[in-house]
């Protein structure tokens, strides 16, 4: 009996891996820590940027807008992590910051 070519035998192990798939949650919560990390920062890099002098009330309002854009993601990472009594502080920080920017674009009449 001749043993089966390499190819024959990739094909069937890949149609073996592809039979065998299975529905996992990719909600690992060191991605979320990771995700939650980077939200953190941005709103950390957009918090420095909102404090320069000479903005335009353009950039004032778009630095504003993105701030609350990253805010709601920080706290939407938040919500699927309820068993985090650490979490909850980060979103309402975000959520005062995104206040706080909104505040400064209204005052530039944006």
């Amino acid at each position: 009996m001749r043993a089966p070519s390499p190819a024959l035998l990739l094909l069937l192990a890949g149609l073996a891996l592809a039979g065998c798939a299975k529905n996992v949650d990719t909600r690992v919560a060191g991605d979320d820590d990771a995700a939650i990390d980077g939200a953190s920062a941005r709103l950390e890099e957009l918090s420095a940027r909102a404090q320069q002098d000479g903005l335009s009330c353009a950039d004032e309002c778009d630095v504003a807008s993105r701030t609350c854009t990253v805010a709601e993601e920080l706290c939407s990472l938040v919500e699927r992590n309820p068993d985090r009594d650490d979490l909850p502080p980060r979103c309402a920080q975000g959520r005062e910051q995104c206040s706080s920017a909104k505040d400064g674009c209204a005052r530039c009449g944006g």
